[in-house]
Formats: C-alpha cells, sequence, structure tokens
C-alpha cells in the first residue's frame, strides 16, 4: 500500500495569474481538509518566494464562504511571483520545510512552475527529505504537455472570442484595417480563440496569425489586401510570438532596441503595443502602395486584460476546483507526486477527466496547437478548431444581424 505521510502542507501560484487559478488552490484546500494526515494547510505569499521568507497563510483557518468566494475572484489571492529557484533557494526552502514539517507542496502553474517544482524535488531527493510534490496545470497559453487544455485557458479564450466579436461587429461600421495582438509566446491556442466567437461566415477575425505557422510580413500584407479589396474591410488576429521562417519573433525582426527578459529567459513580446504597432505601419506602407492613401487602420494590444478578466467560463471554474481536489485526492492516496493535467474523453456532449502523469512528461516543455486547427495558408483556423474550442468557452450572448434585404425602394 502507499504510504500516506503526516505533516503540513504548502499551496502556492506562480506565474502569470487567470480568471480561475483561485479555484484551484480552494480545491486543494477543500480536497485535504479533515484528512487525519494534514495538519495544516498553507498558502505561500508570493509564490515560492512566500517559502523562503516563511510567509505563510493558513488556509484552513479562511471561512468556507470566504473561500468559495475566493474561487469565482480572478488572478490569485496567494499573490505570484516569477522567480526561478538557484541551489541556495533550494537548500534554504529546505530549511522551511523541515522547521514547517511540510511534507506535501502544491505548486500552480504553468511550464515556469512544473520547471520550478521539478528543480526542488530533486533537491529534496539529494537531501533526503521525503517531499511530496504536486503540479496543478494552470496557463492562458494552453501549452502545457499532456493536457487537453489547461485551466485558465476557456475563460482567457472566452475574453478573446467576445472581444474580437465586438471589434469585429465595430470595423463593419466604419471599414478599414483592425488587427489584435493576443497572447501566445510559443503557442496560438489563444490567438486561435479569436474565432470562436464569429458571428457569421463573412464576419472576422477573417486573418489568424499563430506561432506555429512561419509568419512572412509580405505575404501578410497581401492577405489583408486581399480581404480588403472584397469586404472593404480586415480584422486580423495574431500571436505575440509569431515567427519568421528562422525561428526569430517578428518583434526582434521589426524592433530596431533591445527586448527585455524575465529570469526565466522569456522575452517580453507584447507588453508595449510595439507588435501592433510595427504590423498596422507595415499594413499602411502596403495599402498606400496600392492607392489607398487614408486607410482607417488601428493596432491593439490585448495584453493582461486575457488573463484575468471577471467572466469566468463555466467549463473553466468546474475543472480548475476539480483539478485541485484531485491533487489533494491523490496526495492522500499516498501517490509520489506529479503533474494534475485534464483529458479530454468526448466531444459530443463534452466529458473531460483528470490524470497524474509524471512531472518530466511536462516541467520545461511546450505543446503546440496541433497542425490540422491551422489551414493550410496558415492564416486562419480551420473547423477542427473551432469544433474542439467552442464546448471550452460557453454560451456568448446572442448577437443580431439586420436583414439588409427589407430595404426601402427608392422613389
Amino acid at each position: 500500500m502507499p504510504e500516506v505521510l503526516s505533516g503540513n502542507a504548502v499551496v502556492f501560484t506562480q506565474g502569470g495569474p487567470t480568471a480561475v487559478i483561485n479555484a484551484s488552490w480552494v480545491g486543494v484546500v477543500e480536497g485535504l481538509k479533515g484528512a487525519k494526515e494534514i495538519s495544516g494547510i498553507y498558502g505561500s505569499i508570493n509564490g515560492i518566494d512566500g517559502i523562503l521568507n516563511q510567509n505563510l497563510v493558513d488556509l484552513a483557518a479562511q471561512d468556507p464562504k470566504t473561500l468559495q468566494a475566493i474561487s469565482r475572484t480572478p488572478a490569485t489571492q496567494l499573490l505570484s511571483t516569477r522567480h526561478k529557484p538557484t541551489e541556495e533557494d533550494n537548500a534554504a526552502m529546505l530549511v522551511v520545510f523541515k522547521k514547517q514539517n511540510i511534507r506535501y507542496v502544491f505548486g500552480i502553474g504553468g511550464n515556469d512552475t512544473s520547471e520550478s517544482l521539478d528543480i526542488i524535488r530533486d533537491a529534496a531527493v539529494k537531501d533526503g527529505y521525503e517531499l511530496r510534490f504536486f503540479h496543478i496545470a494552470k496557463t492562458v497559453d494552453c501549452d502545457l504537455k499532456e493536457n487537453d487544455h489547461t485551466p485558465g485557458y476557456a475563460s482567457a479564450a472566452r475574453y478573446v472570442a467576445n472581444a474580437l466579436r465586438g471589434c469585429d461587429l465595430d470595423n463593419q461600421c466604419f471599414g478599414g484595417f483592425y488587427l489584435a495582438v493576443c497572447m501566445g509566446r510559443h503557442a496560438g491556442f489563444l490567438t486561435a480563440a479569436s474565432a470562436l466567437g464569429r458571428v457569421e461566415e463573412k464576419s472576422g477575425p477573417h486573418l489568424v496569425y499563430v506561432p506555429e505557422a512561419p509568419f512572412d510580413i509580405d505575404r501578410f500584407c497581401k492577405d489583408a489586401w486581399n480581404v480588403y479589396a472584397q469586404e472593404g474591410r480586415c480584422v486580423v488576429a495574431v500571436s505575440e510570438g509569431i515567427e519568421d521562417k528562422n525561428g526569430t519573433p517578428i518583434l526582434q525582426v521589426l524592433s530596431t532596441g533591445k527586448l527585455e527578459a524575465d529570469s526565466h529567459g522569456n522575452v517580453q513580446l507584447s507588453g508595449t503595443g510595439a507588435l501592433a504597432d510595427a504590423l498596422v505601419g507595415k499594413i499602411k506602407e502596403y495599402f498606400a502602395g496600392q492607392g489607398v492613401k487614408n486607410l482607417r487602420a488601428r493596432g491593439d494590444t490585448l495584453g493582461y486584460i486575457q488573463r484575468s478578466f471577471p467572466d469566468q467560463s463555466p467549463v473553466d471554474r468546474e475543472e480548475s476546483l476539480g483539478l485541485g481536489k484531485f491533487a489533494a485526492q491523490q496526495a492522500l492516496a499516498g501517490e509520489a507526486g506529479g503533474s494534475c493535467a485534464i483529458v479530454r474523453i468526448a466531444d459530443a456532449p463534452y466529458q473531460s477527466e483528470f490524470r497524474l502523469v509524471p512531472l518530466g512528461n511536462v516541467a520545461g516543455k511546450t505543446r503546440h496547437l496541433p497542425a490540422e486547427f491551422i489551414n493550410q495558408q496558415g492564416n486562419n483556423v480551420t473547423p477542427d478548431f473551432i469544433r474542439w474550442g467552442k464546448p471550452l468557452i460557453g454560451e456568448l450572448s446572442p448577437v443580431g444581424i439586420l436583414d439588409m434585404s427589407k430595404k426601402i425602394a427608392k422613389q
């Protein structure tokens, strides 16, 4: 029989927040509460920084009604960090784990968090201190291996779908060109979600560009011109991480200055609006060459608003809460640890289940938008993606379209 360790548990959140990340850690707390082996359930404030500083809060002592309200609250009440642990950090954390009799570590986050947990786990094994590590998937980018989709993605996708639906309807009023830069460093799932809100066949976004398809600036301008020539307007969604055929980020191709990077080496791609401005500039230049001198053109960077918009996808909230409880159940079943993932088992009606997979299968790895979700031209999504994504975001508000065939005859 697997051994269930006795001691305390600590939960932390790391990396970019989401609309449902609180639901995941509330699920952990609800799953652990009442277990005789668990003496205390601690929340680490600011990710692993809270462990290093012993900045811990008693989660078991929180009012259940407060926890339920928090589970519906966007971003993370435990706060966050992007601190990547060093060898010195690992040694310091082990000291804290021993002082606080912590035997269970639950880390909620994406690629960087799973990598951090893997690093800390190796240090604990080397030290001989028995710890159980459970990674709980989280990222709006949806780019974790072993997952059909990740907690946080569906709510962010819901926002992007709604945002591009509104931008498309706005664009219909005056015509012209509109471009939105969406999050997605190496994976295009969130940008692809812009197509999930299309109102009718000819509605936008007319073009969708993701990192998985090589981006050619000249071809992009021609694609936009072809749409504009037919429709008198063009709406485009692009991932912040679009790259050329050599794998160089387009922002880097178009930028003259040095790009900032975080402790994990992630270059800041969309925080300044530079990519949107540069691409709109290229479009204006190209359209002017086609005789359109005063193009009405606009570029926006959706940025952080995608992550924590207070409108949770119903599926997202239910799965996030459930995945946290699942992690707790695995710990109480004596599992040694791993990464808790969401696996789709049916499309119609949609169904999913949770699985515990080896942490090494997820840590530091990136899942990409499948080839069958991208059209052959590399400038849009396919019906396969729409079928995959629609069940995740929930019902969107209905939109009415005026019947233009009912025009009054001229007198």
